[in-house]
């Protein structure tokens, strides 16, 4: 908090250690560890706990298909020993490319992620 960072560099700085994480973690472990250290300088930017909770999932997620050391390809190798890993890293690409897409459009327009939440507190 004493870095003075703009609130976007520390929610992109946050996000790439969730990324990095999801190589090697489930996402409870993820949230477990990160929580504590993150939401202080999180509320003191200002950011919408609710709508920060759905882009750290989706990042969590990605961290556990983004290639090359994500969990989940090497479970759905060891499902289907018969497919190249070099082809079940191809298949999964669109999905990180997707998952990217969504954290930015959630980020210029948050009201996605909190309308129901809005509706059923309402705010």
């Amino acid at each position: 908090m004493s870095l003075d960072l703009s609130r976007w560099v520390l929610l992109t700085a946050i996000l790439l250690m969730v990324v990095v994480l999801g190589f090697f973690l489930p996402p409870v472990s993820i949230i477990l560890m990160t929580a504590p250290i993150i939401l202080p300088p999180l509320k003191a930017a200002h950011f919408d706990l609710i709508w920060f909770g759905v882009i750290m999932t989706i990042v969590m997620e990605l961290g556990l298909i983004h290639p090359p050391v994500g969990l989940n390809i090497f479970v759905i190798k060891s499902i289907a020993p018969d497919i190249p890993l070099r082809d079940v890293i191809w298949g999964v690409l669109p999905f990180v490319g997707l998952m990217i897409s969504a954290v930015v459009i959630l980020c210029i327009f948050p009201g996605i992620a909190t309308g129901l939440a809005d509706a059923v507190m309402s705010r």
